[in-house]
């Protein structure tokens, strides 16, 4: 993929001064340019562009915010007295695989100031005598080459660091999702206590019914009741009278036969 395209697509709709991590590895450059990168990228913090095909850091944009360049696997030889203006406060410095031969190379690197680490894995430097030692004291300011101090104590690895960190940030979370939980179960039991009460309420209402339609029944029945017993009462008022009526008139016919 061309270098250009690969920083188009890493953008994804930021804008150059948004963007603090930059990774160009394996991609395409035309003469050893970096196409794409300028000095827009001002907020860059971290550029790795290892098998690009560069033979020189000559074409590097002025990125004042970086502090650590990959440019390990290219094809540079020297021109390194450009990154002391060009990326002033770098603190790591990855030449491995390059064509680095002589200490002269890499003495411009006394002027970065912040350059706590530099890798010149698999460059012919190395295989110098007393390599370490006259690195060390070539760039006093140095604390780490190659991976490891003056006294051989290896270098902290900075990509540990950072999965330990994210897996505290997990159990942070973890533990900020069981306090959501305790928090929110009081919430559930106010719930089912509004449930109960709402089917308590309900038994009420069905009480509250049935006792209505109980005495509403009973004095159907009641009057019913009532009712046969007046009908009852005339039927018996009605035969006393017709007896009465009888015997009036016995009475009468006797009368009259005497």
């Amino acid at each position: 993929m061309e270098m250009k395209k690969r920083i188009h697509l890493e953008l994804r709709n930021r804008t150059p001064s948004d963007v603090k991590e930059l990774v160009l590895d394996n991609c395409r450059s035309h003469d050893g340019e970096l196409e794409g990168l300028t000095d827009e990228f001002e907020e860059l913090e971290f550029l790795s562009t290892i098998n690009v095909g560069l033979t020189t850091v000559a074409h590097l944009p002025k990125l004042t915010k970086l502090k650590k360049l990959e440019l390990s696997d290219n094809r540079i030889s020297g021109g390194l007295e450009v990154l002391a203006a060009k990326c002033p406060n770098l603190t790591h410095l990855n030449l491995s695989g390059n064509k680095i031969k002589d200490l002269s190379t890499i003495e411009p690197l006394k002027e970065l100031e912040s350059l706590k680490s530099l890798d010149l894995f698999n460059c012919e430097v190395t295989n110098l005598n007393e390599y370490r030692d006259n690195v060390f004291k070539l760039l006093p300011h140095l604390t780490y080459l190659d991976g490891y101090d003056l006294c051989d104590k290896e270098a902290p690895d900075s990509d540990a660091e950072v999965y330990a960190e994210g897996l505290d940030g997990d159990d942070d979370d973890d533990d900020d999702v069981d306090e959501e939980d305790e928090e929110v179960a009081p919430v559930d039991d106010d719930d089912d206590e509004g449930e109960e009460d709402e089917e308590e309420g309900n038994e009420e209402e069905e009480d509250d019914l049935s006792g209505e339609e109980k005495p509403d029944s009973e004095e159907d029945d009641d009057d019913l009741n009532d009712k046969e017993v007046d009908d009852g009462e005339d039927e018996d008022g009605e035969e006393e009278q017709g007896q009465k009526r009888k015997r009036e008139l016995d009475e009468e016919e006797e009368e009259e036969d005497d």
